[in-house]
């Protein structure tokens, strides 16, 4: 397992789900992330086979109750249930954990280590839902969590473990944070090119990757403003990353990783619509 030379899809929530990944696999990507899932939601979870689908799947364990907590006289199908993480054997996922907590952190990660590839600990999410719990870009601020953390994973975990994170205002600030990160025994880090206040519309901060990549002795991943096939290779040149990871680039249009170039946008969301 290795991240380096990789092209990937990056982590996005209510958009990498399991058709989007297997669109994404189809077109060229090497390796593809699970949308974040929360610890608490995925220990709430249960192991399903899916043979009509066979798939593996990951549904709550109270779906014979109604939103008001009685119970159903008949439990609904399986097959009808929305699962809270799906995937198939062998699937190149890396599945993006939603955390402030190191021990529930270990828990939920155990739940789903034999069904996928590597944990990722997401740092960067700037939403407030994240930031506000302690979780995501939260965690940049609370380096002692961190650690104990991506230590905790790494000690017993038997599949890799990296991290997301994004840029910090100072630069010596974000290269002490990655240090920490790498002391922890990490397999990689993905950096966003952004800090936590930026947007989507700010441009990606290309320029303060290479000098923090060369601080390191582990595989960096890049992400930020990746809109081509080319800028994969161009933002390596450019960056020194080892992998580059397509976001919204990937969501308008997931061809994206074709060595041949775009496929028209409706064909795109036809071979989706039949994958779903």
């Amino acid at each position: 397992w290795s991240y380096v030379g990789k092209n990937i899809l990056a982590p996005m929530v209510r958009a990498g789900t399991l058709p989007f990944r297997v669109l994404a696999r189809e077109y060229g990507a090497d390796i593809v992330y699970c949308e974040e899932i929360i610890d608490h939601s995925i220990l709430a979870s249960r192991r399903v086979e899916n043979k009509e689908h066979d798939t593996i799947d990951y549904l709550p364990v109270n779906n014979h109750k109604n939103q008001i907590g009685k119970k159903r006289k008949r439990k609904p199908k399986e097959s009808n249930i929305k699962a809270k993480f799906r995937t198939y054997k062998g699937e190149p996922v890396v599945f993006q954990l939603g955390t402030n907590d190191s021990v529930r952190a270990l828990k939920a990660a155990q739940v789903v280590a034999n069904d996928v590839k590597a944990i990722d600990v997401n740092m960067g999410c700037p939403k407030h839902f994240s930031v506000h719990s302690g979780m995501g870009a939260g965690l940049l601020s609370a380096p002692e969590t961190v650690k104990d953390i991506l230590s905790t994973l790494v000690r017993n975990l038997n599949i890799p473990v990296t991290c997301k994170i994004r840029l910090k205002d100072d630069e010596k600030d974000t290269m002490a944070l990655l240090k920490l990160i790498e002391n922890c025994g990490v397999k990689a880090v993905g950096i966003h090119a952004r800090c936590v206040y930026d947007r989507p519309k700010h441009r990606a901060l290309v320029e303060k990757i290479k000098p923090l990549v060369s601080g390191l002795n582990i595989p960096v991943i890049y992400n930020g403003d990746v809109f081509t096939y080319e800028d994969f290779e161009r933002m390596r040149k450019e960056t020194s990353c080892e992998g580059v990871m397509a976001a919204r680039g990937a969501m308008w249009n997931c061809s994206i990783f074709r060595k041949e170039g775009f496929l028209p946008v409706y064909d795109v969301m036809k071979r989706y619509l039949t994958i779903a």
